[in-house]
């Protein structure tokens, strides 16, 4: 980039994007549905009951389940591009929890490859990031949780002799996942109130390691809750003709795939599919011109 596409920087009023982990029981659900006008994923069919079923149309709520695909990844997929791209009355999208499907990709990959040198996390990690960057672009307060797991790390007794011991808990989903989040939150309940402390984050309301309420009123009052219940805007994806035109030219124009890589990631995209259709349109424009007319 030359440095006179440089510019001086300005604070962009973004949605909440939080990773949440936690023990089994703890109200990673009870929590996340009272965010506004929530799209909850539920992975485990955890919130069929009527407890939470009250608490979803309470807030003007939808949910998918594993009877409507919630496990399944293109499922997903096919849901965020749809609350990226289509006009709606959602606030918040829910995944709970990711480490579902996550794991379910990586049976899947093991049944084909293999465990072999972790060669079965390569495509369910790509995968999960893809879902990542639509995630990033999508219009709404994010909210993913995960099952938790001991930490364990390896050291030498005073023999040499290798040894493993729990260095506390972490999250039980893709390697490094919570540094794709703004805001990574540890939960835990105590007595029948739920709390949570900030793991990692990039939001100066929510200072690294500080415990706070785990409730919608208490992230309402430190981001704003302006910014978190304002309505959607929509961004049209590409069509199926402009994707199809597009992979074309680059063969046609002889586009190098660097460059490409470049217009993908400006667009925050993982493929032509995922490309705002006034992006794609300019990147089409300036293939034709590339492309040299064959003389009769």
């Amino acid at each position: 980039m030359s440095l006179s596409k440089a510019k001086k920087p300005t604070a962009i009023k973004k949605r909440l994007k939080m990773f949440v982990f936690g023990p089994a029981g703890v109200g990673k659900t009870t929590a996340a549905i009272q965010f506004p006008k929530p799209v909850l994923v539920d992975t485990e069919a955890g919130a069929e009951n009527d407890q939470y079923v009250k608490k979803l149309n309470a807030v003007g709520g939808i949910y998918l389940g594993p009877r409507e695909g919630a496990t399944n990844f293109e499922t997903l997929m096919e849901l965020v591009r749809d609350l990226l791209s289509k006009p709606h009355d959602y606030r918040t999208l829910v995944i709970d929890p990711l480490t579902v499907v996550y794991n379910n990709m990586l049976d899947e990959q093991a049944a084909i490859t293999g465990t072999d040198y972790g060669k079965h996390k390569a495509i369910p990690d790509r995968k999960v990031k893809a879902l990542m960057v639509l995630l990033t672009r999508l219009d709404l307060n994010v909210v993913i949780t995960s099952h938790q797991k001991a930490k364990w790390v390896k050291g030498r007794d005073s023999q040499g002799r290798e040894t493993l011991a729990q260095d506390g808990d972490t999250f039980d989903c893709m390697s490094k996942l919570d540094y794709m989040f703004d805001l990574a939150l540890k939960i835990e309940k105590r007595g029948k109130d739920r709390f949570a402390q900030v793991i990692k984050t990039r939001v100066e309301e929510f200072p690294e390691d500080t415990v706070l309420p785990f409730s919608y009123a208490e992230f309402a009052k430190r981001y704003g809750m302006e910014r978190m219940e304002a309505a959607a805007v929509p961004v049209a994806l590409a069509t199926k003709e402009q994707a199809e035109e597009a992979a074309a030219l680059v063969v046609k124009a002889g586009i190098p795939a660097d460059t490409v890589e470049k217009w993908m990631a400006v667009a925050q995209a993982n493929d032509w599919d995922d490309m705002p259709a006034d992006t794609i349109a300019k990147c089409i424009a300036h293939m034709r011109t590339r492309v040299t007319p064959i003389t009769p």
